[in-house]
This record gives structure tokens, sequence and C-alpha cells, in this order.
């Protein structure tokens, strides 16, 4: 049964850092396009990052960009969303999911596995 797993998140003042990781289990990791994603509360799901199975890829969303950076580790079948510069806007649940395309599509619809997510809250 494919499962993925968020951790990492947590309570951290505006100006911090956090490693956020998704863990698999039940599939190999490498075969799947992996995308980052977030809930504010009130608001729509967003997309903020993508690291593609075949040549590793990255995206990211311009809301995100130069401060989010995604990775994978194939050997710990985990990847990983280091965030920097944490702002209270930034505030969400974060989820990882699974495209089995070999490229990001850009499109959610094409992610068919997705974590429960792990909260992530920015506040002084």
């Amino acid at each position: 049964q494919l499962q993925l797993v968020e951790s990492g998140g947590g309570l951290v003042q505006p100006g911090g850092s956090l490693r956020l990781s998704c863990a698999a289990s039940g599939f190999t990791l490498d075969a799947y396009s992996i995308g980052w994603f977030r809930q504010a509360p009130g608001k729509e799901r967003e997309g903020i990052s993508c690291i593609s199975s075949r040549d590793g890829n990255t995206y990211y969303a311009d809301s995100v960009k130069g401060r989010f950076t995604v990775s994978r580790d194939n050997a710990k079948n985990t990847v990983y969303l280091q965030i920097n510069g944490l702002r209270p806007g930034n505030t969400a649940v974060y989820s990882c999911a699974a495209d089995p395309h070999h490229y990001c599509s850009g499109y959610e619809s094409t992610f068919d596995s997705w974590g429960k997510g792990t909260q992530v809250t920015v506040s002084s």
C-alpha cells in the first residue's frame, strides 16, 4: 500500500527555518515525481514545489522561490523541503503527494497519493 508520511513541522519564530520530510512506504519514491503543497486556514491548497523523478529537476511557486529547497534521498526513500525565512503568512498544513509521471506536470490533479500533512506555525 502506497503511503506518504510528513514530519518536521512545528512552531517557529519569524525568520526561522524548518526541514520537512516526506517518507514513503510501499513504493519506491524515485519512481514518482513528488510535490509539496500547503493549505493555510481559510484558503485553498497551494502547490509550492515539485521534484521530478526522471531528471531531478525542481520547481517552485513564485511565493517560495529563493527560500524553499526541495531534495530527495533515494537511499532513505524520503523527499525533503527545506524552508527558510519563514513568515507568519506561511502558517499552514504542509503536505506531500506522489505523481506517477516522470515529470512535474504543474497540475494538482496528476498527484494520486497524498500524505496527511504536518502543521507549520510561524509566530513570535
